[in-house]
């Protein structure tokens, strides 16, 4: 049997691709597969799971030497199992940048598009079973395409996954405004959250010019709640930075309304990192950002020091 997971710290994308996956293996292909998750949702993720009345994926922390698997909505070893490189992975589907570092003993499918989520890519590899599809895998697969393009806000948005999105919402009978509002209001209650977790809530590692960082993200509705914790949130990024041993942690919290982001500046190279990137004088602990919202494709590209 293949594991089918996402990347660490899972996401709507990262929690639904792997359903929507096996459900096509298991019952359109005859193969034996299990969605699992790299650790637990998000809330947005779990308000999915709970809206459509889908099982609870089995978090795993590694997986086995030579143990079958498929990775979705991420090609990233930083973001992957640590016993990745021996596993046996099988097949690749994704739509981010490709990074490099895994490798395989034989040839694999590897499918990596340019569309705002891998649901979307996947829809594109199977478009004849898409009426095939019951009803909470197609509310699955609408719910990843609306959160990974913010309601199609997000300059990552193509007429493919808005295509696919209002297809599947008519099919289901969904008002894409009010479901998007419920998913994004889920997303922006981060009041369990300590000031380190709420780090860790939507990140990923890079190293860019030599340096090791972490782009963390907070996509709310509510921004002006995670701002009044700026200072606790100044002094984590600072302190788990240093735990983690990278260069530096980049907080982003982003405004879904206002399509617009606030950068945090707890020291001098997060300064430095903001002026040189955005083009914009930093005066103080943060910075606005107007009209950026996709880590993918406006903040991961534009980094300078």
């Amino acid at each position: 049997m293949a594991l089918i997971f996402g990347h660490k710290s899972p996401d709507t994308d990262a929690t639904g691709s792997p359903i929507i996956w096996q459900w096509y293996k298991n019952e359109i292909l005859s193969d034996e597969t299990e969605a699992v998750l790299l650790g637990k949702p998000n809330k947005e993720a779990l308000f999915m799971l709970n809206y459509w009345n889908i099982y609870f994926p089995r978090i795993i922390n590694d997986v086995g030497e030579n143990e079958d698997v498929i990775i979705v909505d991420t090609n990233n070893p930083n973001e992957l199992p640590d016993n990745i490189g021996n596993a046996n992975i099988i097949e690749i589907i994704d739509h981010h940048l490709l990074h490099g570092g895994l490798s395989t003993s034989l040839p694999i499918s590897l499918t990596i598009k340019p569309l705002a989520s891998t649901a979307t890519v996947m829809l594109e590899l199977i478009q004849d079973k898409i009426p095939l599809m019951p009803k909470i895998i197609k509310g699955v697969a609408l719910s990843c395409i609306l959160s990974d393009t913010l309601e199609f806000r997000s300059p990552t948005t193509t007429k493919i996954d808005k295509q696919y999105a209002l297809e599947l919402a008519g099919d289901l009978g969904i008002d894409i405004p009010q479901y998007a509002s419920e998913m994004f209001a889920a997303k922006s209650d981060m009041s369990s959250y300590t000031d380190t977790e709420l780090l860790t809530v939507d990140s990923k590692f890079y190293e860019i010019g030599g340096k090791k960082l972490r782009i963390s993200v907070l996509e709310t509705t509510t921004p002006e709640t995670i701002l009044d914790r700026q200072i606790g949130l100044l002094k984590a990024m600072e302190s788990f930075a240093q735990s983690e041993e990278i260069d530096q942690v980049l907080l982003f919290i982003v405004d879904i309304l206002k399509e617009q982001s606030t950068l945090l500046i707890p020291n001098d190279f997060t300064r430095q990192i903001a002026e040189k990137s955005f083009s914009t004088p930093v005066a103080g602990k943060s910075v606005l950002l107007p009209g950026v919202v996709s880590r993918k494709k406006q903040i991961i590209p534009n980094l300078n020091f």
